[in-house]
This record gives C-alpha cells, structure tokens and sequence, in this order.
C-alpha cells in the first residue's frame, strides 16, 4: 500500500499495489521510439509490469492500520515481517503466466533486497533483524533457484531471451517503470519537483539517465523522451482517506469508498 503524503488536515490518496503497477503498466505499454527500444519479449515483459507487486495483495485487502498514523502502512513503514512474507508472492505469480515474467519478477525481488544489482545504493537486507535474516536469506536462495530454472528453460526455447546483457536490459526497463511510479505516487502533485533516473536502457548496453521535472498542472517534463507518443496523459486510482480511530477496519473502510483518479501528462523536454 502507498499512501500518498498530504498536507496538515487534508485526505491521503491511498494506492493499493495493484493500482501502482497499473500505472507502471501504462509507462510501460507507451515505452520505445526511435531512441529507446520497446518491450521484448513484449506480452510477457508487458504481464510482469503489470503485476510486479502481485504478492502484496493479500496484505493491502486487509490494509492493517498504522498506529502512528491512523491511517494504512505506508509502503517503507511496513512492519518487516509483513513485507519479507510478500516477496516470494509475486515471483511466483508471474512464473505461472511465462518463465521470462516469472525471471524478471525474482530478479525485482532479489534486486529489492539486494541494492537492485548495484544500480542503486539502498541495501534492504542491512535493515532485516536478525530474528528475520534466516527467512530472508531462505527466500533469497530460493529465488537464486528460480532463476537458474527459468534462465535454463527460457535459452530452451528462445536462446537470445537468455542472454545475461538482455534480461538485465530488461530488468532495468522494469526498474525504470517502477520507480518513476513511486516518484509520482509518493508525492502529491505540486511537491514532486524534479528527479533523475539513472540507468534507462535505449537499447541493450546502452543506458542514459532520464531527467524529470514538474511543471505547473501535473505537466512533467521527461528528457531524453522514452516514450512513443508526446503528450501522454496518465492515470492513477485510489482512494482519498483521512486518518481513523484505532481499530478500525481499513480494509472495509477502504472497501467502501470511492475510487479517484490522480492524472498527469508527460511530455518531451
């Protein structure tokens, strides 16, 4: 669960995980022009983006409260024990729909506790307690498994989908997706201000920064421009809520009110 920061007083847009991989999924489904390659092999890269975030869905269907707060956890306030206890979720969902979505989708795990395989310097497992680190480091060696099978049935069939230099290429595509995601999601329009994502491929081996800016009216400024069409409107749903009593069920109080839309449009620097 996301929820979004908000002024003293006002209501928090509460994005469930689902909803934030939906709008990675619009980034992703208007990726590549002349400059940037596009998804390949695009279905299965198209379902992992999708669903990057399938094991937290249980999780945000009950939406516990935060004490602090009154409101849902927030994404990094997440009790530990409940974030480890998703992780193996979404690897596994994705397996089932294609072994390249499945590879991907542990690599996202396995990167998210491991500085994302260097490209960022945020390393989650220095923060796993102790009385923790035995079930992380199970489901990390599990997951090394699963992607020593999948890579070994993925060069079965399709050999140059295999290749080392091409999944990471892939798996930085999905990171790129991910995080522009959070940089909208977080932040409420007006307090995004700019941001650089490093590490984008335009083609295999071939990494650019992107530079974001905010302009007035949700307009964002994206140079070098990935995308294939200019002036792309975007939207994200969720729910607006102000914090409750302790106690009270977040999940049926979630449940029972309306869905909202945040829009905003990319275009080219």
């Amino acid at each position: 669960m996301i929820v979004q920061a908000a002024a003293e007083g006002d209501a928090h847009f509460v994005i469930a995980m689902h909803q934030h991989t939906a709008f990675a999924g619009q980034l992703a489904a208007h990726f590549g022009n002349e400059e940037f390659a596009g998804l390949v092999p695009a279905e299965p890269m198209q379902f992992i983006v999708d669903h990057h975030d399938q094991g937290w869905a249980d999780l945000d269907a009950e939406a516990p409260q935060d004490p602090d707060t009154g409101l849902p956890y927030n994404l990094t306030a997440t009790p530990l024990r409940e974030i480890v206890a998703t992780s193996a979720g979404s690897p596994a969902f994705n397996e089932a729909h294609h072994p390249f979505s499945g590879l991907i989708s542990s690599m996202h795990t396995y990167g998210l506790y491991c500085g994302r395989y260097g490209l960022s310097d945020k390393i989650f497992l220095d923060v796993i307690p102790p009385e923790l680190r035995p079930d992380v480091d199970a489901m990390l060696r599990g997951e090394e498994e699963r992607q020593d099978r999948l890579k070994a049935e993925i060069a079965a069939g399709h050999p140059d989908h295999a290749v080392d230099e091409f999944v990471f290429h892939a798996y930085k595509q999905l990171q790129f997706f991910d995080t522009l995601s959070l940089y909208m999601h977080l932040q409420p329009e007006g307090r995004r201000g700019e941001s650089t994502f490093p590490n984008v491929p335009r083609q295999v081996g071939d990494d650019v920064a992107v530079a974001v800016t905010e302009r007035p009216g949700a307009v964002y400024q994206v140079d070098p421009y990935p995308f294939a069409v200019d002036d792309l409107v975007l939207t994200t749903e969720g729910r607006y809520l102000t914090p409750q009593p302790p106690g009270t069920d977040l999940g049926a109080r979630l449940a029972d009110t309306p869905v909202e839309t945040q829009a905003v449009r990319l275009v080219a620097a």
